[in-house]
């Protein structure tokens, strides 16, 4: 099933999708993703794509997500580690008026910035 982000915004509703690399979840205030922390994909280029997402905007209408975080200091905190993953923790900051939480779970979450 594809999602468009124009298909939840507006309504009160919560979609779910699995696929075999990731799973999300969208309502009209929240977007939340699962991270693939063994895949290929860099982490910022998944938090980048999930503010897009929510957002109804093009990955490039972003401004760059280093302009807000460091992105390679994110990508190095969640990053498998000689001993395995990370089991805990969090970061949380606010990016392209949304507040963006990355867990050591793999999850992406994208809320409206409701201070702005």
């Amino acid at each position: 099933m594809a999602l468009s982000p124009n298909s939840v915004w507006g309504y009160a509703y919560t979609m779910t999708e699995m696929t075999t690399q990731s799973s999300f979840t969208a309502t009209d205030e929240e977007y939340s993703v699962q991270y693939d922390r063994l895949g290929n994909e860099p982490l910022s280029v998944a938090v980048a794509e999930a503010v897009a997402t929510f957002c109804g905007e093009d990955v490039t209408e972003l401004e760059p997500l280093h302009y807000t975080i460091n992105a390679d200091a994110l990508e190095r905190l969640f990053e498998p580690r000689a001993d395995g993953l990370r089991s805990g923790g969090s970061v949380t900051f606010e990016y392209n008026g949304c507040v963006v939480t990355v867990t050591a779970a793999g999850e992406i979450a994208v809320e409206s910035d409701t201070l702005e």
